[in-house]
């Protein structure tokens, strides 16, 4: 078969158009992935960084945010009734005013006072590591606090931690404990208890 000067230049019409066509599927694949990757760096803050580092891929790394995101929509987080929040922050300051008699079982307290709150908030209590993975999908800003606060009631638990270690760890605690102390009907109400300092930090 004899291909005539039309066909031929046809096929490579055709050829020059699968190519091109194929190039904008890439390029609008890679704008995909960074717009992604920059809304996830947004959203997740220093946790992004977190979990690029400790997985040491990005694309598992967002991957797992993704899936935290995902995870997080399916859960009805609901916001504290306003008895609830004042007892809540009633027994905050009990923690903080025992911590100059018992700096450890402050330590101890606030930690399971944190649990609390995030059960009474919907949260799942599973392992700490999926706890903090929870958290950081709305609350990424604080959830290196409570890992930090974490990592000392671990190393008080073998010894190691001294007062001020302790005295950190309820400064942790309090920054994700303001940030989940949300109440129904009062969205201004986290802003206020942010600005609150009852320990000295």
């Amino acid at each position: 078969m004899i291909m005539t000067t039309d066909t031929l230049y046809s096929l490579i019409l055709v050829g020059v158009l699968i190519v091109a066509l194929v190039a904008v599927l890439i390029w609008a694949q890679a704008r995909r992935k960074r717009e992604q990757s920059a809304r996830l760096q947004q959203r997740f803050g220093p946790e992004y960084i977190r979990a690029v580092n400790e997985i040491g891929d990005r694309s598992k790394a967002e991957a797992e945010l993704q899936a935290r995101e995902k995870r997080m929509d399916n859960l009805d987080i609901v916001p504290l009734c306003a008895a609830d929040a004042a007892r809540f922050r009633q027994a905050w300051t009990a923690v903080q005013t025992r911590f100059i008699d018992n700096p450890q079982g402050s330590v101890v307290e606030a930690d399971h006072l944190v649990y609390d709150l995030m059960a009474r908030r919907g949260y799942p209590m599973g392992d700490f590591e999926r706890r903090a993975a929870d958290i950081s999908v709305d609350h990424p800003n604080v959830v290196a606090n409570y890992r930090a606060a974490r990592a000392i009631a671990l190393r008080d638990e073998r010894g190691e931690a001294s007062t001020e270690d302790l005295r950190k760890a309820v400064v942790h605690y309090r920054a994700l404990f303001q940030e989940l102390l949300e109440v129904a009907g009062a969205p201004a109400l986290r802003a206020v208890e942010r600005k609150r300092v009852p320990v000295s930090s």
